[in-house]
């Protein structure tokens, strides 16, 4: 659950500072799941990925598409959100995915991905725990041993035209700290008590947690007029 908070929060940041129009052209969120920023983001949205395991919160409506494949118009959506998604692509996809996602944002793109050899390694490192405490690891987890993760430079000869801003997202200690806690079952359920009672603590507590050498890095894309 805090894992979750603390990815979404800076996207929700973003999103706040230069709200995306409110309609079901405003804001797209690819590779969301059933959940994706409706767990925190009230207004309507479109969610596409290739599965969704339950039913799709309320406020998303759910498109079931591949992210290299979208079934959009050229600059449907304001905003496009991909958030924890790059790094489950097959590399050989993933510039692909990249240029779908460019294609169908009108404004603004908002990506967010475990960045580089030293994320990588980190997951491998909990990976092991997870095994070395006879504990089944998370489906994301075990989707992330598939392939090296993606780097920084993913999006650089890609986005010519595009204005890039980078944010790094939970420094590579915190992570550890952080995933090696929500192994417990019962500090995974206070830290979900605690973001329920005093949100805005919680984010003010991860902020301080977004620095270098970081875990995750996301890029704020915005279309040069």
């Amino acid at each position: 659950m805090l894992n979750r908070a603390s990815r979404f929060f800076p996207i929700l940041r973003e999103l706040r500072s230069r709200p995306p129009n409110l309609n079901d052209d405003g804001l797209l969120e690819v590779g969301s799941g059933s959940l994706g920023l409706g767990e925190y983001w009230n207004g309507p949205f479109v969610g596409c990925d290739l599965t969704f395991p339950s039913p799709p919160v309320k406020n998303m409506r759910p498109v079931r598409c591949s992210g290299h494949q979208l079934p959009f118009r050229d600059r449907s959506f304001d905003t496009v959100v991909v958030s924890d998604v790059m790094e489950h692509v097959p590399p050989s996809l993933r510039e692909q995915v990249v240029t779908e996602v460019l294609r169908v944002a009108r404004r603004r793109v908002v990506f967010g991905y475990p960045c580089g050899h030293a994320a990588f390694e980190l997951d491998r490192r909990l990976y092991s725990d997870y095994r070395s405490r006879n504990l089944a690891p998370p489906q994301w987890l075990e989707e992330h041993m598939l392939y090296p993760f993606p780097s920084e430079n993913l999006l650089e000869d890609l986005t010519a035209g595009w204005k890039r801003e980078v944010i790094p997202n939970e420094s590579l200690q915190f992570r550890y700290w952080m995933m090696k806690r929500e192994m417990s079952r019962i500090l995974d359920h206070s830290f979900r008590l605690v973001l329920q009672i005093v949100p805005g603590l919680v984010e003010r507590f991860l902020q301080h947690a977004n620095r270098e050498p970081s875990y995750r890095k996301i890029f704020v894309l915005t279309r040069e007029s």
